[in-house]
């Protein structure tokens, strides 16, 4: 059941961000769901593999190459899908940013259990 509200809570971020962010366009919740699944799919197979040849520049750089990591992956699902676009780097890493921002609401909100 946890893992349906996170999927839920990430969509709606999603939604969110697109919303503050110029330069951002998801369709409907439907496809910030499907975009916040395939980001999360993307980051927990290639994003794991790239996190692991980057290590030392991500040591180097205290975590940025992670961050730059992700903002592919956003890019990647991009082209991927068509309710969900994206300008260019600079809206994908604003977006990475105020997904992040969102959820850490969320989970203040909610509370860990």
């Amino acid at each position: 059941m946890r893992f349906i509200i996170e999927i839920l809570l990430m969509g709606l971020a999603m939604l969110l961000g697109s919303y503050l962010v110029p330069g951002v366009h998801i369709a409907g919740f439907g496809a910030a769901i499907i975009a916040a699944v395939l980001i999360a799919l993307a980051n927990a197979t290639i994003g794991f593999v790239l996190r692991l040849l980057t290590f030392p520049i991500n040591f180097l750089t205290l975590g940025l190459m992670s961050f730059i990591i992700t903002v592919l992956m956003i890019l990647l699902v991009d082209n991927l899908m068509t309710g969900f676009n994206t300008s260019g780097f600079f809206a994908a890493a604003i977006l990475a940013i105020a997904v992040a921002l969102i959820k850490a609401v969320f989970g203040a909100i909610a509370g860990d259990d």
